[in-house]
């Protein structure tokens, strides 16, 4: 038997580097806020200076504070490509968004699911407990990254993957959101039942 698409609770919104994922995740989180729904968790944002990217930052959905995920300039924590990875920001701000959202939001949001945030055993501890869970969880999810956790989110019952290309992203929020609706109104259902 199918699965159906009401009892996908894990979105996952994935593709090449560039193609918008951040975008259609912050895009979902805005329209279910304007239906009144408590959405939290973290969004990583690239930071250019005079053009050049120099490194990203952490945002914390639901208190807007902000830190370091990894800087060009940092000379400690894990190293990917030419970015060093900032720890402690990491799990005093995404994991913990991650893990407050979990605990009492009605959506968690998490961006993303990567190479750089999985150094951290908090965030991915954050990520399982999130998508083990009930609650609807939304996430942009590294396309190639080589990792356990990323292998089995993508390979979930309950997840569904949306592909970001440049000839789709404005179309994609609106699925999302479409998906996301449907679940979290089936979940009411059953929760007035």
């Amino acid at each position: 038997m199918a699965v159906k698409a009401l009892e996908k609770r894990v979105l996952l919104v994935t593709g090449a580097p560039g193609t918008g994922k951040t975008t259609v995740l912050l895009k979902t989180v805005e329209a279910l806020r304007i239906d009144g729904y408590n959405v939290g968790g973290m969004v990583s944002r690239e930071v250019r200076i005079e053009g050049s990217r120099v490194g990203f930052e952490i945002l914390d959905l639901n208190t807007g504070k902000t830190g370091w995920l990894a800087h060009t300039n940092f000379k400690e924590g894990p190293r990917v490509g030419r970015y060093w990875v900032n720890m402690r920001d990491l799990d005093a701000i995404g994991a913990e968004a991650v893990e407050k959202a979990n605990a009492a939001g009605d959506v968690v949001a998490i961006d993303e699911i990567g190479p750089m945030e999985l150094f951290s055993g908090r965030f991915e501890q954050a990520v399982r407990s999130a998508v083990e869970g009930r609650k609807l969880v939304i996430a942009t999810i590294h396309w190639k990254a080589a990792h356990r956790l990323v292998n089995e989110v993508k390979t979930r019952w309950d997840a569904e993957t949306f592909l970001v290309t440049s000839e789709n992203r404005e179309s994609i929020p609106s699925r999302v959101v479409s998906r996301a609706k449907e679940f979290l109104s089936r979940r009411n259902l059953d929760q007035r039942s």
